[in-house]
């Protein structure tokens, strides 16, 4: 029996790995404020949990195009270098209920998390294209890996201030390109299939730059260099083993 799926199904299937996101704001609902010492730490592991979602799309991205991978690496490095140096340039940017340094790392982090979703949404709009199990599952591992994405994009607005609410909210938006992604890729498969290793190259340039450019940098003004490495390492550690142990096994 064929399974064809209707756009709507597809369309809502992503839209709840993009809601699914929000959660990873939830355990700032019990936590009312943080010392310098874990803003510190939740930077580091901020930067551990993006380390190893870049881990997984350089992974999924050299099985598919090495080359078309490595390309997109770079235009992602190179878009998030000349972000970064314009912001520099605008000391009034407010963002997140933030301002100037604040708001300037928030913007960057959100639209880092926001590029990498466009990735994912292609990524479950060409699952959709093959088995009913394998876009079950496809659709199932992204929204549960979109939790602590969404507990990364916390972690950096809202010790700097950000509402609880409001950072749920942004967390939601850094994924809503995946429904938006999600239709047009399961229309057309074959021709959005070649430029996901692409897609995956770019997000993963953009998240490693993030990771040693801002975010190990502030966990290390106010916590031990060996906490921090301690922190980031155990941190990637859990979201590796959470991919691959919970995930795909």
């Amino acid at each position: 029996m064929t399974f064809e799926p209707s756009v709507l199904t597809v369309f809502v299937a992503a839209m709840i790995t993009a809601l699914a996101t929000g959660l990873g704001a939830l355990p700032f609902l019990f936590l009312k404020s943080l010392d310098r010492y874990w803003i510190s730490i939740s930077n580091a592991i901020a930067g551990g949990l993006m380390l190893a979602a870049t881990h997984s799309l350089v992974a999924e991205g050299v099985g598919m195009s090495p080359e078309r991978l490595i390309l997109g690496m770079l235009i992602g490095l190179a878009a998030i270098v000349a972000a970064s140096h314009w912001f520099n340039d605008k000391d009034d940017l407010e963002f997140a209920q933030l301002g100037g340094l604040d708001a300037r790392k928030a913007f960057l982090i959100v639209a880092v998390m926001t590029a990498h979703s466009f990735a994912e949404g292609v990524g479950v709009g060409v699952s959709f294209g093959g088995s009913g199990e394998l876009a079950t599952f496809i659709t199932a591992a992204i929204a549960v890996h979109n939790i602590p994405e969404g507990l990364a994009i916390a972690l950096v607005l809202v010790p700097r201030g950000t509402p609880v609410l409001v950072a749920a909210l942004w967390a939601v938006f850094s994924s809503l390109p995946q429904p938006i992604a999600a239709v047009p890729a399961y229309l057309a498969v074959e021709h959005f299939a070649p430029f996901l290793p692409v897609g995956f190259g770019i997000a993963a340039g953009a998240m490693i730059w993030m990771v040693f450019a801002e975010l190990i940098p502030d966990a290390n003004k106010n916590a031990p260099s060996g906490t921090v490495g301690l922190v980031v390492t155990l941190s990637f550690a859990a979201m590796i083993a959470f991919q691959y142990l919970v995930l795909k096994g």
